[in-house]
């Protein structure tokens, strides 16, 4: 399948425990800490102005949460879409990352009971051009290895991470090209 050359915004969920402990989450479904609401608030800041039309998000509640929360600062509906969902690593979830993700984006390694990054990229293209299909701009709210596959269908170097929530402007083209919002840095959570 191929990416619909339409233009959006990317954002991946604000910071949960399992992040800041460097743990595989996969599909298990982790809330938001409190800098992920953090996060999540200052994003929503950030987007006010700049004309997205339509957000959909993954249903899993970190890309949720943060997207309703974007949602309420922009006076806009969410809607969800199952493919954004986070791949399934199957017994890695809850699992420090390590080296083996080069070779599942290879294809060269599946976690047990996990999702291949092929089944993957193939969602996330069938997940983003749905929403690309919407009155735009578009925001998608999602996750770090949907957004790796996104990155390979797009002929880019996928094993890149991104920030959470850093909003990303994408724009097709040979090669697409990627811009990050310019965000002010947090505040401290109270009485930390």
């Amino acid at each position: 399948m191929r990416l619909n050359p339409i233009p959006f915004w990317f954002l991946r969920h604000g910071e949960t425990d399992w992040n800041a402990q460097g743990l595989s989450q996969g599909s298990t479904d982790i809330p938001l800490n409190l800098v992920g609401r953090m996060q999540a608030d200052r994003a929503a800041r950030a987007l006010v102005g700049v004309g997205i039309a339509t957000i959909v998000s993954s249903p899993l509640s970190r890309a949720r949460v943060t997207a309703e929360t974007v949602g309420a600062a922009l006076s806009l509906p969410v809607s969800f879409d199952p493919d954004l969902q986070e791949v399934c690593f199957g017994e890695q979830e809850g699992q420090p990352m390590s080296d083996w993700y080069d070779d599942w984006i290879a294809g060269d390694f599946t976690p047990k009971a996990g999702e291949t990054f092929a089944e993957l990229q193939a969602r996330t293209v069938r997940g983003i051009n749905r929403a690309t299909a919407l009155p735009g701009p578009v925001l998608v709210v999602a996750h770090g290895a949907l957004w790796r596959a996104f990155r390979h269908a797009a002929g880019m170097e996928a094993n890149v991470r991104t920030p959470n929530a850093l909003p990303l402007r994408v724009t097709p083209g040979t090669p697409w090209t990627i811009q990050a919002l310019e965000l002010p840095p947090l505040e401290s959570p109270a009485g930390a």
